[in-house]
Parts: C-alpha cells; structure tokens; sequence
C-alpha cells in the first residue's frame, strides 16, 4: 500500500472530508482514484449474441480502481449506474473472465433484459470511458482451491457466464483433469461464447464441450442421458447455473448428491391464488390478501416501491425487517416464523398472516 493511499485512508483525512467522505471529492478529480470505494471505467463493449426480435447479449470489459480486491471464478458483483442524472440504480452481475487479483481488469456478460434499465443501459448505450460503480466481488458459487480430477460444469442461457468464468480460469491454470461443459440454448444463433467454445470443443485437451440446441432437437437434461454420458455423474462435483427449469431437472437428476453446486439464474416463481391469510406493509400502511408470491411483487401489486437489486437473493438490496408471521424462502423451501427478522422481500413468500416493515 502507497504512503498517499495510506494517509487518504487515514481517520485525520476521514474527519477532514466529513460528512461526504473522501471518496466524494477524490471523484471530482479523477473518477478512477479511490480510497474505499470501487469504481471501474468501461474499456470495450463486444457484443456476443445479436438476433433480429431477442434482446442482444454483450461482454462489458471493466478496469476497476485500485480499490478492486480481485475475484474467485463463480463469483459476482453488484454494479451501479447513474442514467440520466437520476438515483444510482445497482443490480447484480456475474464475472466472466477468468480469477482476477487486486485491479485487474475484468469482464462481465448480460443480456439486454427489455425491463431491465442497468442492463440495456451497460449493453446499449455504454461506451468506453463510462464510469460505473461496484462491490468488492461476492458470492460462494465457486471451485474449491483444489480441483477434483473430473467435474461437470452445466448452464443455460445467460446462466453461462460463472461456468465460463471457471472453465477460463481452469484453462489458465493448465488444470490437468477432465472437464465435461454442457450448456443449453435455444439455437445456435443465440449461442454465448459460440466461436471461443467451438475452439475449445477442437482442442480438446481433456474438456468436453456438449452445446445444447432443443430447437434441433437435442436432448432435454434427464438421469438416463445424464448417465450415458458421465457414467456415475453422481458421484462427480458439478456445478450448475441457468434458469429455474434447468435447475430443478439438474437437482431431480442428482437427487440429493451432495457433489452439486448451484446458483439459480432467476428464483422459481412461487405458486399464486390459494394463499391464505394477510399481508400488511406497516409503514406505508398497505394491505392485501396473501396471493403467494414473493413479498417484493406484492408489495408492487401495491404501489409500493421498495428497493431492490438482484430479485435472486443475492445482493441483499431488497432486506427488510418481518414483525410478525412465517415466510418461506423460495428458493430453499426453508420456512421461519422468527419475530422481528431481517428477510431478503425477493425471496421471501409469505405463509399466512404476515407483516414486514415497509
């Protein structure tokens, strides 16, 4: 650590720059020096997957401040933009590129989501030289520090980029086991990574790359097929990310195999219609019947609008405090009647009567 930034991380410099912060004014000199914040400056936008009619898909390149502690593969990050002189909106996106150290340079890839204000803005209008705002890298979505021999890396859709993140980082480190990568799409236009995978998929060495197409009719995630082509999968680690659907074969397929990992792409949606009991947002005042769904889309059926980042359960944006009443999280099924809890509202379904402090 250099004298100058140890002296701007100092509690003398701290108390100078209250109530603001140091960050604040090292900012409007130069958006990439920092002292405790992370920033990162836009450096190339590449698009990957562009399709008449679907929402294309592009590779951000990031240089972080010097303030970026680095990434392990799998893991995430929350990025935060400023469109339009308005509030800074955050959302959570995974790393693609390969384990980074501290200010290393780093990607991230995501589709541009029509409802998605971040990620039309990073994908459609972002430039080099756009200032965007980070975390340090979260999440428990990765390798061990020892690599088995033989691991099953399994996505789908945009759900490919922790996986990719690993397998680049595996490639790195010359890893000398065998690696079976399947990933489903829904045709080969929409293929992520396409001509990077087919290189790989060419070389070989030891990496078995299964490109899945069900528009060309390729087969759908089943214990039979599974089997055929990892015999004993079971027993083999794998880590898994993509979409509810897949999830869920993935996890009836393993059947409760401790040897998987996985990292749902967007939460399953929870049942709607047969509730029962009330659900009260005591701030605001608000109040309805149970419909079932997570406590954030109630709360918008309501007009509320509480703050949010993910809507998987990952950035803890949307944590608020539940009073009274059971939650189930639906992502686990894991259900909790503790008073006075501190809930993630994206993932959280409520089980009868419930109120929650918005």
């Amino acid at each position: 650590m250099s004298i100058a930034t140890t002296i701007l991380r100092s509690r003398a410099v701290a108390a100078l720059a209250s109530p603001h912060g140091v960050d604040r004014y090292l900012e409007q000199v130069n958006p990439m020096w920092a002292a405790h914040e992370v920033r990162a400056r836009v450096v190339d936008v590449h698009r990957e997957v562009d399709v008449d009619g679907h929402p294309p898909v592009a590779t951000i390149t990031l240089q972080p401040t010097s303030t970026w502690r680095g990434h392990r593969a799998g893991q995430h990050v929350q990025l935060g933009v400023e469109i339009g002189g308005a509030r800074r909106t955050t959302r959570v996106f995974t790393v693609s590129s390969p384990d980074s150290r501290h200010g290393d340079r780093f990607t991230i890839t995501l589709r541009a989501n029509p409802d998605g204000l971040v990620s039309r803005f990073l994908v459609e209008e972002a430039r080099p030289g756009t200032i965007v705002h980070l975390s340090q890298a979260e999440g428990d979505f990765v390798l061990p520090d020892h690599v088995p021999d033989h691991i099953v890396l399994i996505s789908g859709g945009s759900g490919i980029t922790p996986v990719m993140s690993m397998l680049r980082s595996l490639q790195r480190r010359t890893h000398r086991g065998r690696i079976t990568f399947l990933h489903y799409a829904q045709g080969p236009e929409h293929q992520i990574y396409a001509a990077e995978l087919d290189d790989i998929r060419r070389s070989g060495h030891g990496i078995d790359v299964h490109l899945l197409h069900p528009e060309l009719g390729d087969p759908a995630l089943s214990p039979a097929w599974l089997g055929r082509l990892v015999p004993g999968y079971r027993d083999v680690p794998t880590w898994a990310c993509g979409p509810a659907p897949l999830i869920e074969a993935v996890q009836a397929a393993y059947d409760g195999s401790e040897a998987l990992h996985v990292e749902y792409f967007k939460p399953p949606r929870t049942a709607t219609g047969s509730a029962e009991g009330e659900v009260a947002f005591s701030r605001s005042g608000a109040e309805a019947a149970n419909t079932g769904a997570s406590l954030l889309e109630q709360a918008e059926a309501l007009g509320l609008s509480p703050e949010f980042g993910c809507r998987m359960g990952i950035c803890f944006s949307c944590t608020s405090r539940k009073t009274e009443g059971t939650v189930r999280n639906v992502l686990t099924g894991e259900e909790s009647s503790l008073p006075d809890e501190d809930i993630r509202i994206c993932v959280s379904a409520p089980v009868g009567d419930c109120v929650v402090e918005l």
